[in-house]
């Protein structure tokens, strides 16, 4: 079976960053990446070049940054008053609000999102709201491991279920 619509697909892969080749993220047999083709839940880029591959075959690809998690953008970098940050007796948690960490934040329409905390000062956390990826060109090397057919109940939930995928 070939990669294509509503297909179940197994691979294991390495991401670097394509200008530096630092790591960023690697895959193995033992815990690979499960996913369901063409419910736009990847990159598209990702899954373009993995359309029509089958068990066994291998790929090397890459994704400009500005079709990957985009360009870092200096407006998602934002000053949050600390008052955010504090907790009933006005101290700042300190074990989990710290430079370097990301924590997940709710803007003012409600939609969650993340955010690393750059620093920290008497008045203000700073935080980069960009996809940690974001303005980085990646560099996709691995292995198709298994292709099937979705089920009908992994297409009307929209997510693999079974080994490697969601269990209700």
């Amino acid at each position: 079976m070939t990669i294509g619509q509503n297909s179940v697909v197994s691979v294991n892969y390495t991401l670097k960053n394509k200008s530096t080749g630092e790591q960023v993220e690697q895959t193995s047999t033992e815990h690979p990446f499960v996913f369901l083709f063409g419910t736009g839940g990847l990159l598209p880029d990702f899954e373009k070049n993995l359309d029509g591959k089958k068990k066994g075959d291998k790929f090397d690809f890459f994704i400009d940054a500005a079709n990957g998690y985009g360009t870092r953008q200096e407006d998602h970098v934002v000053m949050i008053p600390i008052g955010a940050f504090q907790g009933e007796d006005g101290k700042l948690d300190e074990e989990n609000v710290k430079v370097g960490v990301t924590l997940p934040m709710v803007d003012n329409d409600g939609n969650r999102m993340y955010g690393q905390v750059l620093e920290i000062n008497e008045e203000f956390v700073k935080m980069d709201f960009n996809h940690p990826l974001a303005g980085q060109d990646l560099h996709f090397t691995g292995e198709v491991l298994d292709v099937r057919a979705a089920t009908k109940d992994e297409l009307d939930h929209g997510h693999v279920h079974g080994e490697h995928g969601h269990h209700h």
